[in-house]
């Protein structure tokens, strides 16, 4: 079996739609993957989310904002880990 932190990272068709749409960077989402505390999610998913430095306009509402906090639902694979949704979070704490 591959470890965790080898294992590649692939997006599926809606994860990329909602990175694009909701501001994140696929960068981005391999932190969440790699750095961030893996919580359990629904149906034998987990879940990992990670807070970032943004100083920009949020793509939804044009507001300026200080962080984002990316957070990513995946399934873990014996080889990889399928990245499902990209959920993204602007705050200013």
């Amino acid at each position: 079996m591959v470890r965790r932190e080898e294992k590649g990272i692939v997006l599926s068709r809606h994860a990329r739609e909602r990175l694009v749409l909701r501001g994140a960077a696929e960068t981005e989402v391999a932190g969440c993957v790699h750095e961030g505390a893996w919580e359990p999610a629904k149906r034998g998913k987990w879940h990992a989310a990670k807070r970032f430095a943004f100083d920009a306009p949020s793509p939804a509402t044009g507001t300026t904002y200080r962080y984002k906090t990316v957070d990513v639902v995946f399934v873990e694979e014996d080889d990889r880990i399928v990245v499902v949704t990209v959920k993204v979070f602007f705050h200013d704490e």
